[in-house]
């Protein structure tokens, strides 16, 4: 995926998109503009990408750790490396779409107020993907947890509805995709490193708005995101760190007191969810597997949220 990743953003990129027939190798003549550098960090990999990354893409730039810093941490390294006045975040389990890039840099060069952008996010199978968000409340949360926004969107946008034609003030953009100013992006003091996964870019947005500039969803601009795929091996833990940085984050933004509210919110959204699993546990062999682990990570996150 990263291969795929990297291959798409050079196309769209790239100023002579001739040479691009088939898997690359050394041996092609790349030729991103000069005004482009693409950084890579690998967080201690064991899937041979950083041997992968020199060998096919030598015009990136690797850094390669030697643990598992985080995302924050790792895309706070890659800037402090680079020199651009734009600075794109782009998760590895991403294809971006011909003119995505010049799109979005093109909307930021012609709206001083907007801080930060991001794209049109699609499945796999090109259905359309939640992309932002609104920022995170308390009733908002609740609305979520407890599948709400199917009767009223509340704590997500209606973006099914939205015009494709015209971009769209909002939030939050999801971290898959989010160009943002380089200037801005020092102003506010990037990503905090406090966050190892999950909710940096929540926090991110809002500190950009705090300092008075705009953030737009510009759907003119597409990139498919597979979604999870560092994840998914360990999928337990990180649906724990989703909601332990979840806890961060209100307890940054807002203060112990709504960090201990939104504890009661998931106490009783898990309990709930257990309460119901006995009738949702059903269906064929893959959706009852499902469920099951569901329905175990609930248990451990009651277990564990004291520590949160």
């Amino acid at each position: 995926m990263l291969s795929d990743c990297l291959q798409s953003l050079y196309a769209t990129l790239s100023v002579n998109r001739s040479i691009l027939h088939g898997p690359m190798s050394s041996s092609h003549l790349f030729a991103l503009p000069s005004s482009c550098e693409v950084l890579v960090v690998d967080n201690r990999s064991t899937d041979d990408s950083v041997a992968m990354l020199r060998e096919q893409f030598p015009w990136v730039k690797v850094i390669a750790n030697a643990e598992n810093v985080g995302f924050a941490r790792a895309n706070n390294q890659a800037i402090a490396q680079s020199s651009g006045k734009y600075l794109l975040l782009l998760n590895p389990d991403t294809v971006v779409k011909a003119g995505a890039v010049t799109t979005l840099l093109a909307f930021m060069e012609a709206h001083d107020n907007v801080g930060a952008v991001g794209p049109r996010l699609l499945n796999a199978d090109l259905t359309l993907q939640p992309s932002c968000s609104p920022a995170p409340t308390l009733w908002r949360e609740l609305w979520r947890l407890f599948h709400m926004d199917r009767l009223h969107a509340y704590a997500e946008y209606p973006i099914a509805r939205w015009s494709l034609h015209h971009a769209h003030p909002v939030d939050i953009i999801k971290g898959a995709c989010l160009l943002i100013r380089r200037d801005l992006f020092e102003q506010v003091g990037g990503l905090d490193n406090a966050f190892f996964i999950y909710s940096e870019e929540v926090d991110l947005c809002k500190r950009i708005q705090q300092a008075g500039w705009q953030l737009y969803w510009v759907p003119q601009a597409e990139v498919i995101h597979y979604g999870a795929q560092s994840t998914q091996l360990v999928a337990r833990e990180m649906f724990l760190n989703l909601y332990r940085y979840k806890v961060l984050y209100f307890r940054k933004r807002h203060g112990a007191r709504t960090a201990a509210l939104y504890k009661v919110v998931l106490l009783l959204a898990s309990l709930a969810r257990l309460a119901a699993s006995p009738f949702a546990c059903v269906g064929h062999k893959a959706q009852r597997q499902d469920c099951r682990a569901l329905t175990a990570n609930y248990w451990r996150l009651l277990c564990l949220l004291p520590e949160f």
